[in-house]
């Protein structure tokens, strides 16, 4: 789970648009989803990470993102 603290980001999952995240914006990842977040071109960004033990779970990253796609996130 992240929850936005400051400044503002992005969260993608595999095969989803990117989604934009701000103070107070609360996102549930579920075990095995390949996802990546950070900060957004012209912002800071901080956000608490909270994970939750269980069997068999595990936390799956996405690739790099390229700097063209990066460039896109408005």
């Amino acid at each position: 789970m992240l929850i936005g603290v400051a400044g503002r980001g992005w969260y993608q999952e595999e095969g989803k648009p990117a989604q934009e995240m701000l103070p107070g914006t609360v996102i549930h990842i579920p075990a095995g989803v390949k996802h990546w977040h950070g900060a957004a071109a012209d912002s800071w960004f901080a956000h608490l990470a909270f994970e939750v033990e269980g069997e068999h779970a595990s936390n799956e990253w996405l690739e790099p993102v390229s700097d063209e796609e990066y460039r896109l996130l408005k």
